[in-house]
């Protein structure tokens, strides 16, 4: 899955949101395009989990196709 972050904008940003992720499905696959604003997950969670986490993290986060 492929999510947008529009306020991703630093390297410590994306180490939160991995961290996050992380926390959610700590065997998940986390790949950041810090430039782009995504992160793509490999993960059997659904994307909601992730999306939830990430927006009490303070990081809205929108599927992506």
């Amino acid at each position: 899955m492929q999510l947008h972050i529009e306020n991703m904008t630093c390297g410590g940003c994306a180490r939160s949101v991995t961290a996050t992720i992380k926390e959610v499905d700590a065997d998940a696959t986390v790949e950041i395009d810090l430039p782009a604003k995504r992160v793509r997950i490999e993960s059997a969670q659904p994307a909601g989990r992730f999306t939830q986490a990430l927006d009490e993290a303070g990081f809205p986060a929108q599927q992506t196709p």
